[in-house]
């Protein structure tokens, strides 16, 4: 619970607060871009909401904080629950509810005829687990790399769901049961299409669905200053060059969405950037 008395100083004064626990994951930023903002380390609230819609996507922000560390009026947090999994487009859905373990990063829930599929994981919740439950379950898990697992394994074990990693990646998820190996795209099931894209960690693998949404994990997201998608060098693990030729790599696909990890999520037919233009990096 985030704690008025460590509230940072940037904060505007008002009913939201950001304390000193922020791990500055960008969750509330993306969720909240018209009352969050960043310093040097952390975010902040730089405006209070001003209409019930800014309130809204602020409450969400709280909720889907990984470290507790937005503050609003007592209680008030409950009126937004109710819109995580948040819809996206169609049968794509963000879950919230980021996860410390894996520093904040994005997840996702497709609900699907032939079973649902969670793109890396977030915290375990009940409410969440109760949501999925009335979908029909977590038929897959797929991981894009190490970083990103958070309470993976719990989620397998309430749905019995399928585990999807790359080789390299597999010391965060040693029991997983499909492995993947190699650097051959592999079709998964019918329109979900496994891309591995080594650089940020030596078996990044992304996940292609229905040639439309493209979850990118750690490698590539969209920036909103420079107005295009980007990567960075500063939190590549495993190898630059190898990025570099991954991100080389997507321009052979087509895809309307990109749904990262860490980074600002994007739908390229909104933005007026075509896909055709160079990914900065």
């Amino acid at each position: 619970m985030a704690n008025r008395r460590k509230q940072v100083p940037e904060n505007v004064p008002g009913e939201f607060f950001v304390d000193s626990t922020c791990i500055d994951c960008d969750t509330c930023r993306q969720l909240a871009p018209e009352v969050f903002a960043e310093a040097a380390e952390y975010s902040f609230v730089e405006r209070q909401p001003a209409t019930a819609e800014e309130r809204r996507a602020a409450l969400r922000a709280l909720i889907a904080c990984p470290t507790a560390s937005i503050g609003a009026a007592a209680g008030a947090a409950r009126e937004a629950v109710s819109d995580f999994p948040l819809q996206l487009e169609d049968e794509v859905y963000y879950c919230g509810f980021n996860s410390e373990k894996s520093f904040g990063g994005n997840s996702y829930f497709v609900r699907h005829p032939e079973g649902n599929w969670l793109i890396d994981a977030p915290r375990y919740v009940d409410h969440l687990a109760r949501a999925f439950e009335r979908w029909g379950g977590v038929r897959y898990i797929f991981l894009t790399h190490r970083d990103d697992v958070a309470d993976a394994a719990r989620y397998a074990g309430r749905f019995g769901s399928t585990r999807i990693i790359h080789r390299y990646e597999l010391s965060s998820q040693p029991d997983a049961e499909r492995v993947l190996d190699g650097r051959d795209a592999i079709e998964l099931a019918p329109g979900f299409l496994a891309i591995p894209t080594p650089g940020h960690t030596r078996g990044h693998c992304a996940l292609l669905y229905r040639d439309y949404f493209l979850f990118t994990g750690d490698h590539l997201w969209w920036s909103r200053a420079r107005r295009q998608l980007t990567a960075s060098r500063s939190v590549c693990w495993y190898s630059w060059p190898e990025q570099q030729a991954s991100i080389e790599l997507l321009r052979r696909y087509t895809f309307d969405w990109v749904l990262p990890g860490h980074g600002q999520r994007v739908k390229l037919s909104e933005t007026g950037v075509a896909q055709a233009l160079p990914i900065s990096a």
